[in-house]
Protein backbone atom coordinates (compact mmCIF):
# COMPACT_ATOMS: atom_id res chain seq x y z
CA UNK A 1 0.00 0.00 0.00
CA UNK A 2 1.26 3.24 -0.83
CA UNK A 3 -1.22 5.43 1.79
CA UNK A 4 -0.02 7.28 4.81
CA UNK A 5 -1.35 6.46 7.81
CA UNK A 6 -1.54 8.71 10.78
CA UNK A 7 -2.05 7.79 14.24
CA UNK A 8 -4.33 9.76 16.52
CA UNK A 9 -3.73 12.33 18.81
CA UNK A 10 -5.58 13.50 22.07
CA UNK A 11 -8.78 14.10 21.82
CA UNK A 12 -8.74 17.38 21.66
CA UNK A 13 -6.66 17.63 18.32
CA UNK A 14 -9.49 15.38 16.73
CA UNK A 15 -12.63 17.34 16.31
CA UNK A 16 -11.30 18.45 12.70
CA UNK A 17 -8.01 17.60 10.47
CA UNK A 18 -7.33 17.99 6.85
CA UNK A 19 -5.43 15.19 4.97
CA UNK A 20 -3.86 14.78 1.52
CA UNK A 21 -4.41 12.95 -1.65
CA UNK A 22 -3.25 9.04 -0.91
CA UNK A 23 -3.67 9.59 3.07
CA UNK A 24 -5.42 7.05 4.78
CA UNK A 25 -7.54 8.44 7.78
CA UNK A 26 -6.70 6.75 11.15
CA UNK A 27 -9.80 4.76 12.77
CA UNK A 28 -10.60 4.21 16.03
CA UNK A 29 -13.27 1.41 17.07
CA UNK A 30 -15.23 4.76 18.81
CA UNK A 31 -15.67 7.35 16.65
CA UNK A 32 -16.55 8.52 12.77
CA UNK A 33 -15.16 11.01 10.31
CA UNK A 34 -17.36 13.34 8.50
CA UNK A 35 -16.53 14.60 4.94
CA UNK A 36 -16.54 18.44 4.93
CA UNK A 37 -14.46 18.59 1.99
CA UNK A 38 -13.11 15.65 -0.25
CA UNK A 39 -13.45 12.65 -1.48
CA UNK A 40 -12.54 9.05 0.22
CA UNK A 41 -12.78 5.49 -1.14
CA UNK A 42 -13.10 2.76 1.67
CA UNK A 43 -11.23 -0.55 1.15
CA UNK A 44 -9.42 -3.84 2.04
CA UNK A 45 -7.77 -6.29 -0.36
CA UNK A 46 -7.78 -10.24 0.05
CA UNK A 47 -5.47 -12.72 1.14
CA UNK A 48 -3.02 -12.35 -2.79
CA UNK A 49 -3.32 -8.94 -1.63
CA UNK A 50 -5.78 -7.75 -4.66
CA UNK A 51 -7.61 -4.54 -3.34
CA UNK A 52 -11.37 -4.41 -3.17
CA UNK A 53 -12.75 -0.80 -3.49
CA UNK A 54 -16.14 -1.07 -0.85
CA UNK A 55 -17.23 2.56 -1.29
CA UNK A 56 -16.61 5.88 -2.04
CA UNK A 57 -17.52 9.39 -0.48
CA UNK A 58 -17.99 12.74 -0.60
CA UNK A 59 -19.23 15.41 1.71
CA UNK A 60 -21.96 15.11 4.46
CA UNK A 61 -20.03 11.41 4.11
CA UNK A 62 -19.36 9.46 7.32
CA UNK A 63 -16.89 6.75 7.46
CA UNK A 64 -14.52 4.73 9.66
CA UNK A 65 -14.44 1.70 11.44
CA UNK A 66 -17.45 1.20 13.61
CA UNK A 67 -19.46 1.04 10.10
CA UNK A 68 -17.59 -1.52 9.11
CA UNK A 69 -16.71 -5.38 9.95
CA UNK A 70 -14.29 -6.37 7.23
CA UNK A 71 -11.24 -6.73 7.78
CA UNK A 72 -8.31 -5.53 6.61
CA UNK A 73 -10.64 -1.64 6.02
CA UNK A 74 -8.97 1.48 4.94
CA UNK A 75 -10.12 4.89 4.14
CA UNK A 76 -7.73 6.40 1.30
CA UNK A 77 -8.53 9.67 0.69
CA UNK A 78 -8.92 10.83 -3.26
CA UNK A 79 -7.95 14.22 -2.81
CA UNK A 80 -7.37 16.73 -0.41
CA UNK A 81 -9.74 16.04 2.75
CA UNK A 82 -10.90 17.79 5.53
CA UNK A 83 -12.86 15.78 7.69
CA UNK A 84 -14.56 16.61 11.56
CA UNK A 85 -14.30 13.90 14.39
CA UNK A 86 -17.35 12.37 15.91
CA UNK A 87 -17.39 10.27 18.97
CA UNK A 88 -19.44 7.60 19.84
CA UNK A 89 -21.85 9.50 21.90
CA UNK A 90 -22.22 11.82 19.43
CA UNK A 91 -23.50 9.30 16.65
CA UNK A 92 -26.76 10.82 16.79
CA UNK A 93 -26.11 14.14 15.79
CA UNK A 94 -25.38 12.06 12.29
CA UNK A 95 -27.72 9.92 12.06
CA UNK A 96 -29.18 10.24 8.42
CA UNK A 97 -25.36 10.41 7.43
CA UNK A 98 -25.17 7.04 9.08
CA UNK A 99 -28.30 5.88 7.36
CA UNK A 100 -27.00 7.25 4.01
CA UNK A 101 -23.80 5.63 4.27
CA UNK A 102 -25.88 2.36 4.55
CA UNK A 103 -28.01 2.94 1.63
CA UNK A 104 -25.08 3.87 -0.32
CA UNK A 105 -23.61 0.90 0.29
CA UNK A 106 -26.31 -1.24 -1.33
CA UNK A 107 -26.11 0.84 -4.41
CA UNK A 108 -22.73 0.04 -4.76
CA UNK A 109 -23.93 -4.03 -4.07
CA UNK A 110 -26.50 -3.59 -6.76
CA UNK A 111 -23.86 -2.35 -9.66
CA UNK A 112 -21.30 -5.07 -8.46
CA UNK A 113 -24.09 -7.66 -8.87
CA UNK A 114 -24.43 -6.58 -12.57
CA UNK A 115 -23.34 -10.16 -14.28
CA UNK A 116 -21.64 -8.42 -17.35
CA UNK A 117 -19.02 -6.02 -16.69
CA UNK A 118 -19.66 -3.46 -19.31
CA UNK A 119 -23.29 -2.86 -17.01
CA UNK A 120 -20.96 -2.90 -13.76
CA UNK A 121 -18.85 -0.43 -15.39
CA UNK A 122 -21.36 1.73 -17.22
CA UNK A 123 -23.25 1.78 -13.86
CA UNK A 124 -20.85 2.60 -11.23
CA UNK A 125 -20.01 5.90 -14.08
CA UNK A 126 -23.33 6.82 -14.03
CA UNK A 127 -23.62 6.70 -9.97
CA UNK A 128 -20.09 8.54 -9.43
CA UNK A 129 -21.71 11.60 -12.13
CA UNK A 130 -24.63 11.60 -9.90
CA UNK A 131 -22.34 11.92 -6.73
CA UNK A 132 -19.30 13.81 -7.62
CA UNK A 133 -20.01 15.01 -11.11
CA UNK A 134 -21.10 18.40 -12.46
CA UNK A 135 -22.76 19.60 -15.67
CA UNK A 136 -19.87 20.80 -18.37
CA UNK A 137 -20.95 21.74 -22.21
CA UNK A 138 -20.28 17.56 -23.60
CA UNK A 139 -22.10 16.32 -20.81
CA UNK A 140 -21.37 15.27 -16.74
CA UNK A 141 -17.44 15.56 -15.52
CA UNK A 142 -17.09 13.32 -12.63
CA UNK A 143 -14.85 15.63 -10.98
CA UNK A 144 -12.78 12.55 -9.66
CA UNK A 145 -9.31 11.40 -10.75
CA UNK A 146 -10.10 7.65 -11.76
CA UNK A 147 -8.01 5.21 -12.95
CA UNK A 148 -8.48 2.33 -14.84
CA UNK A 149 -7.43 0.05 -11.54
CA UNK A 150 -9.34 2.13 -9.60
CA UNK A 151 -11.88 1.39 -11.27
CA UNK A 152 -10.90 -2.57 -11.13
CA UNK A 153 -11.10 -2.90 -7.97
CA UNK A 154 -14.54 -1.10 -7.75
CA UNK A 155 -15.82 -3.65 -9.86
CA UNK A 156 -14.41 -6.48 -8.90
CA UNK A 157 -12.33 -7.54 -12.94
CA UNK A 158 -8.81 -7.01 -14.22
CA UNK A 159 -7.28 -3.20 -15.72
CA UNK A 160 -7.08 -4.59 -18.92
CA UNK A 161 -10.86 -5.20 -18.76
CA UNK A 162 -11.94 -1.76 -17.75
CA UNK A 163 -9.35 -0.18 -20.30
CA UNK A 164 -11.00 -2.22 -23.02
CA UNK A 165 -14.55 -0.92 -22.05
CA UNK A 166 -13.75 2.19 -21.30
CA UNK A 167 -12.40 2.47 -25.23
CA UNK A 168 -15.46 0.94 -26.55
CA UNK A 169 -17.45 3.72 -24.87
CA UNK A 170 -15.78 6.50 -26.14
CA UNK A 171 -15.78 5.04 -29.81
CA UNK A 172 -19.69 5.18 -29.14
CA UNK A 173 -19.75 8.62 -27.63
CA UNK A 174 -21.50 7.40 -23.95
CA UNK A 175 -17.98 9.18 -22.30
CA UNK A 176 -15.14 11.44 -24.01
CA UNK A 177 -11.96 11.96 -21.74
CA UNK A 178 -10.81 15.59 -22.21
CA UNK A 179 -7.43 14.76 -20.44
CA UNK A 180 -5.64 11.95 -18.16
CA UNK A 181 -8.09 9.87 -15.16
CA UNK A 182 -11.34 11.97 -15.92
CA UNK A 183 -14.44 10.98 -17.73
CA UNK A 184 -17.00 12.83 -18.42
CA UNK A 185 -20.37 11.26 -19.16
CA UNK A 186 -22.02 12.31 -22.96
CA UNK A 187 -25.20 10.60 -22.53
CA UNK A 188 -27.71 12.89 -20.45
CA UNK A 189 -28.07 11.36 -17.42
CA UNK A 190 -32.53 10.81 -17.83
CA UNK A 191 -31.73 8.99 -21.16
CA UNK A 192 -29.09 6.67 -19.75
CA UNK A 193 -32.14 4.84 -17.64
CA UNK A 194 -34.33 4.79 -21.03
CA UNK A 195 -32.39 3.91 -23.52
CA UNK A 196 -29.26 0.68 -23.19
CA UNK A 197 -26.07 2.26 -25.02
CA UNK A 198 -25.33 0.19 -28.60
CA UNK A 199 -21.91 -0.55 -26.74
CA UNK A 200 -23.41 -2.16 -24.35
CA UNK A 201 -25.49 -4.44 -26.15
CA UNK A 202 -22.64 -5.11 -28.55
CA UNK A 203 -20.15 -5.88 -25.84
CA UNK A 204 -22.35 -8.05 -24.20
CA UNK A 205 -23.95 -9.86 -27.23
CA UNK A 206 -19.25 -10.76 -27.99
CA UNK A 207 -19.11 -12.15 -24.16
Amino acid sequence: MTTRTYAFGSPTNLRQRTFSRRDSLPLRPDGLWQIARGAVRTLTWNQEGTLITLGYWGPGDVVGQPLSKIQPYQVECLTSVEVSYIPSHQYYQALDAIMSNIQQSEEMLNIIRHERMPYRLHQLLIWLGNKFGRDVNSGRLIDLRLTHQGLAEAIGTRRVTVTRILNQFEREGIISRPRRNFIVICVPMAKVKEVEPLSLMSMVAAQ
